[in-house]
């Protein structure tokens, strides 16, 4: 079917691959405890145009380039940690709580603010690009004739797999929310946790390996 080999294959491993712990999944249920479902969907929509990025340049062939050259994959493995670090820095020295309670403020990122910060998340994550790199071949027959179809295909499939999975953990974020919301304590141990948990992403990201 269009260049593509085993397409429920690939359907029932990107649902499985989704549900396991990774950068974005945390990212989500963290943001969506912190500052509720709409900031949540957000980011959410965020890291999935950042899966259709990764998709395109897999389509193009710029992620062979990114896995094939030591100084690019460095260049963009520390943006991508310096983003989650400084958004860990970020968070920790704001003032307040994320969670609005008798006596803090909320303190909540624009809808904007949040889908340009999933975007970044995901697109500046060179272990994303390389694992598209790696995946998605296995499932585009040798013989294929539609170019980068299949691969825009599979990246569209994954990318609606991702996206619903990330709002079934924004629900759950969010229902945290409301019971971090009856204690100031909580909330600021919240946001703490927060900035803790972005800067391990970042470190996360830091010491990835190309290979």
């Amino acid at each position: 079917m269009f260049g593509i080999e085993n397409y429920a294959g690939f359907l029932a491993a990107g649902v499985l691959l989704n549900m396991l712990p990774g950068v974005d999944s945390v990212y989500v249920l963290t943001r969506s405890a912190a500052e509720g479902k709409r900031v949540g969907v957000a980011s959410v929509f965020g890291i999935s145009t950042g899966v259709l990025f990764h998709t395109t340049l897999v389509a193009l062939g710029l992620s062979a380039v990114l896995a094939a050259s030591p100084k690019a994959f460095f260049a963009v493995k520390l943006a991508g940690a310096a983003y989650l670090l400084w958004l860990g820095i970020k968070t920790f020295r704001e003032k307040g709580s994320f969670i609005p309670t008798e006596s803090a403020e909320p303190k909540k990122t624009g809808l904007w603010g949040a889908y340009l910060q999933g975007f970044l998340t995901n697109a500046l994550n060179p272990k994303v690009a390389l694992f598209f790199l790696a995946f998605m071949p296995a499932f585009v027959s040798p013989t294929n004739t539609y170019g980068p179809l299949p691969f825009l295909l599979l990246g569209l499939t994954f990318f609606v797999t991702g996206t619903l999975w990330c709002l079934v953990l924004v629900a759950a974020g969010a229902a945290l929310k409301k019971l971090l919301e009856r204690s100031a304590t909580a909330a600021r141990r919240t946001k703490n946790a927060s900035a803790a948990i972005y800067c391990l992403l970042g470190l996360n990201v830091l010491f990835a390996r190309a290979g």
